[in-house]
């Protein structure tokens, strides 16, 4: 496997670990990034080929810091991970402006202060592959508590769907990953933020919506050192895919809503196809 340089967000813990772990063990270079690197240290250890970077990726100077630090102990960067995540989980009517800022703050802005910053790099290099982690609930949502999630999910969707276009020129891939559950720490306390309560219509479907959440820590059924394994598949390849749907649970979402969506066209087909302007009036106006 060829040696390259990947740089991955949220490294300290969940995710980010397995996937900085697995690039080490087949011979890349690491870019291993977050809030505290005394965490990332722990998590990893030391290798010869790691670099421990401060990043809060909701701070566009502290982006353009970290890939200096990258370019400068590497000389190139060749993978940019998005990994770095949270969950503001609630009723959207109880979650606040400011968590709905927070979580599109990390989980949509977040990524592209990152990859704002990268994109010179892998530009001058004329090769590159920005990997962004998304959810099954990017894709399919209407879920109860997941307003604030699915909206920052679905925009990273459409903005790397974008900016696939504008960056292939340069040589640059990109992939969307869209996990279903995996056992990671996106559900434990440091990573998940309940909206309190406030509005009494709901009080009745409340407190059974979080027990589902909370109960779901530590049971997910995906391992997260397999799809660490996957990824390294996936940037292996000569011609990476723009999506990667993980997990089995994650198929079979996608895979109801693609049907879903087929039976919406079908049932509406005739009226959708009407709105057009009528050959007549087209004529006219020429």
């Amino acid at each position: 496997m060829e040696r390259k340089v990947i740089m991955i967000t949220g490294a300290g813990r969940g995710l980010g670990t397995y996937i900085a772990k697995a690039a080490l063990e087949a011979g890349h270079a690491v870019v291993a990034t977050g809030r505290n690197t005394v965490a990332v240290k722990s998590a990893l250890g030391e290798a010869k080929e790691l670099l421990a970077v401060k990043l809060d990726i909701t701070s566009p100077e502290e982006a353009q810091q970290a890939v200096k630090a990258a370019v400068d102990r590497f000389g190139r960067i060749d993978v940019l991970i998005n990994n770095a995540a949270n969950f503001y989980a609630g009723y959207f009517e109880e979650l606040t402006p400011k968590q709905m800022d927070q979580q599109l703050s990390t989980s949509l802005i977040g990524p592209m202060n990152v990859t704002r910053a990268v994109l010179p790099v892998m530009r001058k290099q004329r090769a590159g592959h920005i990997v962004s982690i998304s959810s099954s609930a990017g894709l399919v949502a209407g879920f109860d508590f997941v307003t604030a999630y699915a909206a920052a999910k679905f925009g990273l969707e459409g903005w790397m769907e974008s900016l696939a276009v504008e960056i292939a020129p340069f040589g640059i891939h990109t992939t969307v990953v869209n996990p279903g559950f995996f056992r990671t720490e996106l559900l434990t306390e440091q990573s998940t933020n309940y909206a309190a309560a406030s509005v009494a219509d709901y009080d009745d479907r409340r407190q059974p919506t979080m027990d589902y959440w909370n109960a779901q820590n530590g049971q997910q059924i995906g391992d997260p050192a397999k799809l660490a394994q996957a990824l390294m598949t996936l940037i292996a390849e000569a011609q990476p895919p723009r999506r990667f749907i993980a997990g089995a649970d994650a198929m079979a979402g996608v895979e109801q809503k693609i049907a879903d969506l087929k039976a919406q066209i079908e049932a509406y087909r005739e009226l959708s196809s009407s709105l057009a302007f009528d050959v007549e009036e087209v004529v006219t106006a020429q």
